[in-house]
Order: C-alpha cells, then sequence, then structure tokens
C-alpha cells in the first residue's frame, strides 16, 4: 500500500532496480548520488535496509555514488547512538538521514537529544524530512501518518540547542515554506535540500530565496526514482536562474555543506 500510494502520488510506475542498473542510470546522467538508509521499524514496522548493504552499494560504485546516509531508528535509544557510531566510524557512512512522519517522533523532543549530541561530536550532517510525503497520501487517514512530525519549525529548536550540528531540511517543505525560510534565514547551522518536487512547483518566496539571499542554503536533490534527472535538470534550467546560482544549487554548496570538496 505504501507503494502504491506513492506511485499515484508522483504519477510514475515504481520499479525495484538493482544496485547495478541504479548505478548505470546514475552514470549516464553524468549525475554523483548519495543515497539514503531507512530505519522506522518502532514507528511503521516496515523493514529497514540494513546500513550495511547501503555502504556495499556506496563502495561497489564509487563512479555513481560517493556517499550514504545511514537509517537509524530513533527510538532505539543507545542502539541507536551505538548504530550511528559503527555507521560512520566502520562503514564510512557520511550521515543520518530520518522520516520523522514515519518514524513518529518530534526532532525537538529532548528524549533524542543523545542522538544529536553523538551527531554534533561525530561531526556528521543530519538529515530531516520536511513537509508533506507521498507515503500514505490520498488513503484513508493517510495510513496513520501524521504529518505534523515534519514542521520545519521543529528543527529550530534542534538547530539552537546543538549550534555545531550541521541539519539538512529535505524537500522544499510544503505547506510551511515560508516557516523553512524563517529557520534558515535565522539559524547558520540549517540547510535545505529540494528533492522530491519539480522546481517549477515551488511557491514565489521559495524561487526569490533560492536566486537571493538564502542561494548558499539549497542544495538539489531528486528523490530518485520518484523524479527522473533529465526532467529535473530541464525544470530547473527553466526558472530562470543565474548559471553561478545553478552551479551552486547542482553541487558547489553540497560540496561545502557536506565537505566533499
Amino acid at each position: 500500500k505504501y507503494n502504491e500510494a506513492m506511485q499515484k502520488y508522483y504519477k510514475f510506475d515504481l520499479k525495484t532496480n538493482t544496485p547495478e542498473e541504479m548505478a548505470r542510470e546514475f552514470i549516464q546522467a553524468d549525475v554523483k548520488g548519495i543515497l539514503m538508509g531507512w530505519d522506522a521499524e518502532s514507528g511503521s514496522g516496515l523493514p529497514k535496509l540494513s546500513n550495511d548493504s547501503l555502504a556495499q552499494i556506496v563502495k561497489g560504485f564509487p563512479d555513481a555514488f560517493i556517499g550514504g546516509f545511514a537509517g537509524v531508528d530513533p527510538w532505539k535509544g543507545e542502539m541507536a547512538i551505538k548504530e550511528t557510531e559503527r555507521a560512520v566510524k566502520e562503514l564510512g557512512l557520511m550521515g543520518l538521514k530520518f522520516q520523522p512522519a514515519l518514524q513518529a517522533f518530534y526532532p525537538n523532543d529532548r528524549h533524542f537529544y543523545p542522538l544529536w549530541e553523538k551527531c554534533a561530536e561525530l561531526k556528521i550532517p543530519v538529515q530531516f524530512h520536511t513537509g508533506t510525503t507521498g507515503i500514505g497520501a490520498g488513503l484513508p487517514g493517510g495510513m496513520g501518518i501524521k504529518l505534523e512530525y515534519c514542521k520545519p519549525l521543529l528543527l529550530d529548536a534542534v538547530a539552537a540547542d546543538f549550534p555545531q550540528l550541521t541539519i539538512i531540511a529535505c524537500h522544499p517543505s510544503w505547506p510551511w515554506q515560508d516557516e523553512m525560510i524563517a529557520v534558515l534565514i535565522h539559524k547558520a547551522n540549517v540547510y535545505n535540500e529540494l528533492s522530491g518536487w519539480s522546481p517549477k512547483y515551488f511557491s514565489d518566496a521559495l524561487k526569490k530565496e533560492i536566486g537571493g539571499r538564502l542561494q548558499d542554503k539549497f542544495m538539489f536533490g531528486s528523490d530518485y526514482p520518484a523524479l527522473t534527472h533529465d526532467r529535473l535538470f530541464k525544470d530547473w534550467d527553466s526558472l530562470g536562474l543565474k548559471p553561478e546560482v545553478l552551479e551552486k544549487i547542482f553541487y558547489k554548496n553540497a560540496q561545502r555543506i557536506l565537505g566533499l570538496q
């Protein structure tokens, strides 16, 4: 049902590619990908993607992928902290990725602060899904998924309490785009990765900030395979942004923010 809802939401046929097929598509698109892990066992009951498998794919296809963000279930307490350290120090993964709606947690809940403290100690970036989600969309009760966990303002307190922690909000944060912009302006350690949407559908306020005062805060993302790289590149080009701004969005900001230079 999760996959069916996603296909309807994005209007595409969800296919399960092998790592080889996925790597081939990235190479053909001239894209260096960063892969995302998944562990929402406590919040959703869904099986996790092991971080070992994620790291193996990244290492197996260096021409296609430059890194991976580990998936950690925040409800697993000390186990989550230990897995974070293992994923970074032993597996070579570069950060953590969370989906608060599926994992059913508020990022600013102090119960999870020891995990953010560990991330700050390890000097790794942390990604949080923000805004609505295609998972469960259009189904009765949204399959029990609550969007309130994904409000961008929930990241504000985390950024304030952990000023050395690099926080990346994923997606355009709709319907709270103005809220996201406010946090980006106020907190130097918060950034926004814009995957999952064609830029044609960004709000006017977001488009203005991308080409203006916050152009150093945004990063390109695809949400592959929901959106193809060819389509996204064409749609980004259609915004009429200056070439130097597009360079920042496509790779320069990510190089700086993620320490890839």
